[in-house]
């Protein structure tokens, strides 16, 4: 008989009964609505940017960029998650408005996104603002 037992997390020491973490669905959900701030034309992320909501997400901010002018903003006051793939479709957005000489603007307090794109080096990269109301201030020209 082997020494080696294979570890089955059903049999480990308190969880008889148990079902297994690794067994649990896994729920990704995403919800992005049209947000225009200072009639600056921009989208609200709410819910988890990852693998399998990305694409989505990518999708709606092509639409919305591609159908609006000037300075767009994205509003990430209620994300929860974000990891590379999230990070992907911020660079390729950002890479389109670009193009067309235009900014992109990011609503991003304190919380998961802002430390996703500090540990990547990135908020230099794009200007971010901590509240709704600072991205408006900016936004307005002095008459």
């Amino acid at each position: 008989m082997s020494a080696l037992r294979r570890w089955r997390p059903d049999r480990a020491p308190g969880r008889a009964g148990r079902r297994p973490l690794a067994s649990a669905p896994v729920i990704d959900w995403l919800d992005i609505d049209g947000a225009p701030l200072a009639d600056v034309p921009g989208l609200s992320v709410r819910g988890e940017v990852d693998a399998a909501t990305a694409p989505a997400l990518q999708d709606a901010l092509e639409a919305a960029v591609v159908a609006s002018a000037g300075a767009f903003v994205i509003d990430f006051t209620a994300t929860t998650f974000l990891d590379s793939s999230g990070v992907a479709v911020l660079l390729r957005t950002r890479a389109l408005l670009g193009r067309e000489d235009r900014s992109l603007l990011l609503v991003c307090p304190a919380g998961a996104v802002r430390e996703v794109l500090g540990l990547c080096g990135l908020g230099d990269l794009f200007t971010l603002f901590a509240t709704s109301a600072d991205a408006a201030a900016a936004l307005v020209r002095p008459a």
